[in-house]
């Protein structure tokens, strides 16, 4: 069994991510989805979290050799960014949507050392942006980032562009289509349910959702 198949079955199992294709999700933007993707229940289950964790730790020992500490973005790529630093016995950090408005005042937490190759850990990539405020803060303040690893991407082309824009690549352990292959396999949907959930991910990839 491949990784990403591995790690849709398992966000299944756990109830991570649910697929209702016929009575549907409306995410924060207002779009209406069949997937709703809630990696923070995944700390609630210590075989799921540490499957998650060492697939992690193999996609930055594979694709970003040579890292030096992880970062993780609030609030949910924090637990598992640890979990990733404790297997790899490296430094960790990790950062906040914008800066404090008191104290140091700091968006970053962790000890910040300029020139220090340092990989994000990401729960989920949909357009890539809050991924990318992190990476921002990072290298204002001196850091080499060689990457960002999530655990879950909905795959969509203004995701890419925006990191190839930036210069920055990144890999997610699993993805849509892998999670809905799982789901059949499992039984959660039907063959039935395909076509309207291929038709809605790509609809998703054009921007045609509102």
């Amino acid at each position: 069994m491949s990784l990403e198949n591995k790690i849709a079955k398992a966000l299944l199992n756990v109830g991570a991510v649910a697929l209702k294709p016929n009575d549907q999700f409306t995410w924060a933007s207002g779009i209406k989805s069949p997937i709703y993707c809630d990696n923070r229940i995944t700390m609630s289950s210590p075989t799921i979290r540490k499957e998650i964790a060492q697939g992690l730790v193999e996609a930055i020992e594979k694709n970003f050799p040579g890292t030096e500490a992880v970062a993780g973005t609030a609030t949910a790529g924090i637990p598992h960014a640890a979990w990733v630093s404790d297997l790899m016995e490296l430094p960790m950090m990790y950062v906040r949507s914008k800066a404090k408005d008191h104290g140091r005042g700091n968006q970053i937490e962790g000890k910040v050392i300029a020139g220090q190759k340092v990989v994000v850990i990401e729960d989920l990539i949909s357009t890539g942006g809050s991924s990318l405020v992190a990476v921002e803060a990072l290298q204002k303040e001196g850091i080499e980032v060689l990457g960002v690893v999530s655990i879950f991407t909905y795959g969509l082309p203004k995701a890419e562009q925006a990191f190839e824009e930036a210069g920055i690549s990144f890999v997610s352990l699993t993805h849509y289509d892998a999670l809905t292959s799982a789901a059949k396999e499992a039984g959660i949907i039907g063959e039935e349910d395909i076509p309207m959930l291929s038709k809605w991910h790509n609809d998703l990839k054009q921007g045609l959702l509102k």
